[in-house]
């Protein structure tokens, strides 16, 4: 509970530069179990969720990484660390919606159509200021 204060930072700093969806404060503490914080010195520094939406589906979401802490593989390592966790609650299959499609390309997943995704869609899409417009791409990988 002590660092959402951060990973709304670290998120909405993204979501400044559009290359996020912004999450509020409630948000974060309505779905703080979803969360893995990696932190370094007291201070965090990076932040991944899964959010399950359906029996067989999750959500990778909020993968977020300050300055010195990107492109050393600590991004590949938050995805891994979701993807175990949705193994070991059973889900079957986890995607993303993002703009680094090559980022989990190499972590096994496939592009997918967003229509294949309703679970998605008309529960969170259509709330998205973006919607239907979304300009970002859909990966899942089944499990």
């Amino acid at each position: 509970m002590a660092d959402i204060s951060s990973v709304h930072r670290l998120i909405n700093n993204y979501a400044r530069k559009e290359a996020m969806l912004p999450r509020s404060m409630q948000e974060l503490y309505e779905h703080v179990r979803d969360f893995t914080v990696l932190e370094d010195k007291g201070k965090v520094r990076g932040v991944c969720a899964l959010h399950v939406l359906w029996e067989d589906l999750a959500e990778i979401r909020s993968l977020a990484l300050s300055g010195t802490y990107r492109n050393i593989g600590i991004g590949k390592k938050l995805i891994q660390r979701c993807i175990s966790e949705a193994k070991s609650i059973g889900v079957k299959r986890v995607f993303v919606l993002t703009y680094h499609p090559e980022l989990f390309k190499k972590n096994g997943f496939d592009y997918i159509d967003k229509t294949e995704l309703p679970q998605k869609i008309w529960g969170d899409c259509v709330r998205c200021p973006k919607f239907p417009g979304c300009d970002e791409t859909a990966l899942i990988r089944s499990l």
